[in-house]
């Protein structure tokens, strides 16, 4: 029986979301279009699986199969990054976050994160997010006239209030973020970085964005958005917190991994060390910046002038309409 006999409102809603996906512009920065292989292996046979722990190390029998699935990605996720340890099994990238959070932080603990208005991220600190309401949040953002991170006022606030953790990485952010200036931010006050690249992790691996990992203890990703993966998380770490970092997603914050999407990660891992996939990521940038200055030539205001990156932020308040109404239009 297919699963048009069976449940025909859900097969209409796939089918439906299908034509959506063929049919229309996708214009969301944090989308993407997984390849046919990952989807094989995400509605895989592996989502009946229980695994918690982690290869070789599981509370359940009979976990010889995913155990290969989760090294392979585990290696790859390694290679592409060229990371010493890497966690696979966060369900998201806020899950991610809040792992390296209870590996270094207390309650109360001062951060330095980027404010959300200005391009940063929920579990950046934002007051209505759990990272806002657990820990002392210092909120750094762009310079009002050139848009862009101002490091001399992330260094005043950090010599100021002496975060132990410094959060790098926005989720409306055009331009390169620069790993060396916030190394040397955190080192004058013997602060630890967590770089979230949830969104520009696709152009890391492809190596045309500056990779933040040698310059951070910490660096976590979503496996969607620019990776082209299955919707999930991911860490990086230095060795030296890697059996903290692992504690703390599980038995910390997380069960059971999810090993069918585990195994789609590995699948999408193997992608991102084509030569396939790096053609795919300038072409990605190289669309960006096209449409940036097409809308800029055409009296559109961007955000900081252009873009670095696959998004870019377009300021609609001379044409007195919001982004909604644009939305709409498209």
């Amino acid at each position: 029986m297919s699963l048009a006999d069976f449940d025909p409102e859900i097969a209409k809603s796939i089918k439906d979301e299908t034509d959506r996906e063929n049919n229309t512009l996708e214009m969301i920065a944090s989308e993407n279009f997984v390849s046919r292989e990952v989807q094989e292996a995400q509605g895989s046979v592996m989502t009946n699986k229980y695994a918690e722990g982690y290869p070789g190390k599981r509370y359940y029998g009979g976990c010889e199969f995913v155990d290969v699935a989760e090294s392979l990605a585990i290696e790859r996720a390694k290679k592409i990054f060229s990371a010493e340890h890497a966690n696979v099994q966060p369900h998201s990238g806020s899950q991610a976050n809040m792992a390296v959070y209870h590996t270094i932080l207390k309650p109360g603990d001062t951060i330095l994160g980027m404010n959300l208005s200005h391009g940063g991220h929920l579990t950046h600190g934002s007051p209505v997010n759990f990272s806002g309401y657990t820990y002392n949040v210092v909120a750094y953002g762009v310079n009002e006239e050139t848009e862009v991170i101002d490091y001399e006022e992330v260094r005043k606030l950090a010599k100021e209030h002496k975060p132990k953790l410094i959060v790098v990485g926005a989720s409306a952010y055009p331009r390169v973020i620069d790993p060396v200036k916030f190394r040397e931010i955190a080192d004058e006050v013997d602060a630890k970085i967590m770089t979230d690249i949830a969104h520009p992790s696709g152009l890391v691996a492809a190596g045309i964005y500056p990779s933040p990992v040698p310059h951070s203890e910490f660096v976590t990703t979503t496996t969607h958005k620019t990776l082209r993966g299955p919707r999930g998380g991911m860490i990086l770490c230095k060795e030296e917190y890697a059996k903290e970092v692992n504690k703390k997603i599980f038995p910390g914050i997380q069960g059971g991994p999810l090993m069918h999407v585990i195994a789609a990660k590995a699948v999408a891992f193997k992608e991102a060390l084509s030569g396939e996939f790096v053609s795919y990521q300038k072409q990605v940038v190289a669309n960006a910046k096209h449409l940036a200055q097409f809308l800029s030539d055409n009296g559109i205001k961007i955000v900081s002038g252009g873009t670095d990156t696959h998004l870019m932020l377009v300021d609609l308040r001379p044409q007195d309409i919001t982004g909604k109404d644009a939305e709409e239009a498209l």
